[in-house]
């Protein structure tokens, strides 16, 4: 890296550096995602490294903490201009030495997998991207669901915190003003999954997704579609594959992969079994 670059120094980003961050994502050939970036920006810890010419950000992530236990790396961009000249590596070299002791996940494309590889990042998951316009296929799911209420949140959080392994009351105390749609399902016993809709550009992103079994996953799914005229988009764990092909089935159409990585843990807490889908893979 030329010594201009390596020398520039890292600062934390806030929500007054949304539109510098929208802007890099564009660069790169991103969609802009300035939702998403203010509910990062807001909840989690941003990084960033001004341009040496005042022109926007070199490079920008955001880490998302759970406590002590975990921390979810997202949105790991390098400019265009400055591509392949070793800032990326800075970028993810001083962000593991700030979070050091601290267990660290990531969803990685596969043209960032090798430097989350060579930093010491395993593969433990992996994670099918579908999107499409939703058209019912088959039998209705047979589960019923039902927009939240305010009442419903204590119960969300403590289903939240057992299934995904830790509390992330931050991120989902934001939910009602960040998603278009919040629903659950629920039996005599209490509630058996929640999922939410939130805007991307043209899309509406189901995320999270918690679910006591496949049939609940589907139904909250499908109650979803049925408030949105937009594609619907969702990022699911590929050993959900019962889930998966009913969403093939449903005009929904793979998309991506992207590789599920942990840094200090070999597999990320919780229950994968009744974890369907992340709030969004740039925060698990």
């Amino acid at each position: 890296m030329p010594s201009s670059l390596a020398e520039l120094p890292l600062r934390r980003l806030t929500t007054t550096d949304l539109v510098a961050c929208a802007d890099l994502s564009e660069d790169r050939g991103w969609p802009r995602e300035e939702h998403k970036w203010g509910l990062l920006l807001a909840a989690g810890t941003g990084y960033g490294i001004d341009a040496p010419d005042g022109k926007g950000l070199v490079t920008a992530c955001v880490v998302t903490s759970y406590g002590p236990g975990l921390a979810a790396i997202g949105m790991v961009l390098v400019a265009e201009r400055f591509a392949r000249q070793g800032v990326g590596r800075r970028l993810m070299t001083d962000v593991l030495r700030e979070w050091d002791g601290t267990p660290l996940t990531l969803h990685a494309t596969p043209s960032g997998r090798p430097l989350y590889e060579e930093l010491g990042f395993e593969t433990t998951g992996r994670a099918e991207m579908v999107q499409g316009h939703f058209r019912p296929s088959g039998p209705a799911p047979t589960v019923a669901t039902r927009p939240t209420t305010a009442d419903d949140l204590p119960a969300i959080l403590r289903l939240d915190t057992e299934v995904f392994g830790q509390d992330r009351t931050h991120m989902i105390t934001r939910l009602p003003a960040f998603c278009d749609q919040l629903r659950v399902a629920e039996n005599a016993a209490g509630l058996t999954g929640f999922a939410a809709a939130w805007p991307n550009m043209n899309t509406h992103v189901v995320g999270p997704l918690i679910a006591q079994d496949t049939e609940t996953a589907k139904a909250l799914v499908a109650s979803l579609a049925a408030g949105t005229d937009r594609p619907l988009r969702t990022d699911v764990d590929v050993r959900h594959e019962e889930l998966l092909s009913w969403l093939k089935a449903s005009g929904v159409e793979s998309a991506c992969f992207n590789a599920v990585m942990t840094y200090g843990l070999p597999a990320l807490p919780g229950d994968w079994t009744r974890r369907f889908a992340p709030l969004t893979v740039a925060a698990g």
